[in-house]
């Protein structure tokens, strides 16, 4: 197939698209995908197609048939099919596409029809410039093979197949590009937004965290160049992978501004997510497992192994940025902290299991609702503190012969390097080959929902885990704070006449109070609540109770909250052995 795509009309966010098939069939289908990889929910693409019409060779009209919300089927006498359709864009993520007068992104899911039983057919695109005079100086990033134009410039680009196609996402637009080599291979930083990021610092910590992850495989890279895409605005967060590339979404502020200094915690967040999504180019996006490969992207594709993918993922992309150089010991312990705080905060671990996660993720954690909380768990942060586990039995048992990067070079030999994919039980084979035992005892925890034993673990490794109480709905653990000694149970945020709930913690005080999310609550003890409403709480005993009262929608409500004790969970991890810590944290 050949496609062009154009972005017509920025100011009304439409991209123009035409497809040439050369070798259609009779009553050829045509469909777009329903999800992309790496984000596991029904994104439903084509409702955004605009004025989708096909034509011969002759430019005459096709007459064609919709067959469900993604499919269409011509009713061709020619063996040269055109379809031509606009793309609305207007989705401000990493997942769909956005055009605008400041910039253009889109992934090839949400914007190229592909021709069945012809999928695995080589695919060329071209993409035009946009015809607005202003727009005249863009340029263009993707880690597509280029075939016609100059570099960073609009033009034609190859893929072997639709899955390549669709897996090397384009930014348009006033980019800031830079690059770095790492082991031999190019990597492009590109930024689209407003920013004023020090680009010697960003080459320097990236580099270190790339080198450091084709090491850890001890093999070439997987990809001949490398992309860095990150649209930058006021408040965002986000990141997509693909195999020679990831598409990022980041603050403004969580981009480092000097050369030299500290890395604060923005700046920490990101190269997490930069560290992340590059991991995935082995895990996920080449390791992965049997039931997406290859994928199915008209329907869901369920999996119990998630837990293995993100999770496993979630647990080194912090860990590498500490390896690599770019944070510090203490700053590593820190995250673990946040990590595990995240974890224990949420009633949900008790009532569903990883492995019930990571195969209801289309519906239950991408559609998460004001009651996440209290009734899942998240493969990515849970599944982290999985592989943790994982990762210091091997460390402990194996006296420091083995660890998880055995299990992980191993699944890049036997899955990764042949293509193969992973079944429910590949991860524990690896690991009792490793300890020489059955692991039953430790894989249990996939289908469980006992909290895992990692306190015990960590005290082996001269690290004690510690719970207390939060100080605050800023409060996101790791800090060796006091905590408060009276508890509330909901999230909320300040608004002009009170505290709008966001969510409640089940059997919390507020809980038991009659509060519910979205409700506005106004006056505690008849005075009215504001952003101090927790602090002024510790100055009650407890067994007291006090008035609220709130309105739910327009109606008044009121309730009595009793003064009850906080609950610890808050995670601080303190070194105390520097001896043994060596033999996890080097």
């Amino acid at each position: 197939m050949y496609h062009h795509i154009h972005a017509i009309d920025p100011k009304a966010h439409l991209f123009a698209v035409t497809a040439t098939l050369d070798y259609a069939q009779p009553k050829q289908i045509f469909t777009l995908p329903a999800w992309l990889p790496g984000s596991y929910m029904i994104r439903d693409f084509a409702k955004n197609l605009i004025d989708i019409q096909f034509f011969d060779e002759h430019q005459q009209q096709i007459p064609f048939e919709q067959l469900d919300k993604q499919t269409w089927q011509t009713n061709n006498k020619s063996a040269i099919i055109t379809v031509s359709y606009q793309v609305y864009a207007w989705d401000l993520s990493v997942r769909t596409a956005h055009l605008d007068t400041n910039h253009g992104f889109f992934n090839g899911s949400s914007v190229f029809l592909a021709a069945k039983g012809l999928e695995n057919h080589a695919q060329t695109v071209t993409i035009d410039k946009p015809a607005l005079s202003e727009l005249a100086h863009w340029t263009l990033a993707t880690s597509m093979s280029r075939t016609q134009g100059e570099q960073f410039g609009f033009g034609e680009f190859s893929a072997e197949n639709y899955d390549d196609l669709i897996d090397h996402p384009v930014e348009m637009g006033e980019l800031t590009i830079d690059t770095f080599m790492a082991n031999g291979v190019p990597h492009d930083i590109v930024l689209s937004g407003k920013h004023r990021a020090n680009m010697a610092r960003l080459k320097q910590d990236l580099q270190a965290i790339c080198e450091y992850q084709i090491q850890f495989f001890a093999t070439p890279a997987p990809f001949k160049r490398y992309v860095f895409m990150t649209t930058v605005l006021d408040n965002g967060f986000g990141g997509l992978e693909h195999k020679a590339s990831t598409a990022l979404m980041c603050s403004r502020n969580d981009l480092p501004k000097s050369l030299e200094g500290k890395v604060d915690k923005g700046y920490r967040t990101y190269l997490s997510l930069c560290s992340h999504e590059y991991f995935h180019s082995w895990n996920v996006k080449r390791i992965k497992p049997a039931q997406f490969s290859p994928f199915d992207l008209s329907q869901e594709s369920y999996t119990e192994q998630l837990w293995a993918y993100e999770g496993i993922t979630s647990y080194y992309d912090d860990f590498i940025t500490y390896r690599s150089g770019c944070i510090d010991q203490a700053s590593y312990l820190s995250l673990l902290s946040e990590i595990m705080t995240r974890v224990y905060r949420g009633k949900g671990r008790f009532k569903q299991s990883l492995a019930s996660s990571s195969f209801n993720a289309w519906t239950k954690f991408y559609k998460q609702d004001e009651n996440a909380a209290n009734a899942i768990v998240s493969y990515y942060t849970k599944g982290a503190l999985f592989a943790l586990m994982l990762d210091l039995t091997l460390r402990i048992e194996t006296e420091g012969k083995h660890s998880l990067d055995d299990v992980m070079r191993i699944l890049w030999q036997q899955y990764g390097l042949t293509n193969k994919g992973t079944d429910n039980g590949s991860h524990q084979r690896i690991v009792e080959t490793l300890l020489n035992r059955n692991c039953d005892d430790i894989f249990s925890y996939l289908h469980n929902t006992v909290d895992l034993p990692l306190e015990n673990l960590l005290a082996k490794m001269g690290v004690e885990f510690s719970l207390r109480a939060s100080e605050g709905i800023n409060d996101t653990g790791g800090d060796t704070l006091t905590g408060y000694k009276i508890g509330f149970g909901a999230r909320y945020k300040a608004e002009a006449f009170g505290l709008k709930i966001l969510a409640v913690s089940q059997d919390s005080p507020a809980h038991q109070a009659g509060l519910s999310a979205g409700d506005l609550l106004i006056a505690a003890d008849n005075l009215q609540v504001n952003a101090k409403f927790e602090t002024l709480l510790q100055d009650y005993n407890l067994g007291e109770s006090i008035p609220l009262h709130w309105f739910r929608r327009d109606e008044l409500m009121q309730g009595e909250l009793i003064i009850q004790a906080a609950i610890k969970d808050t995670v601080t991890l303190s070194l105390k052995d520097k001896h043994l810590a060596k033999l996890w944290l080097g």
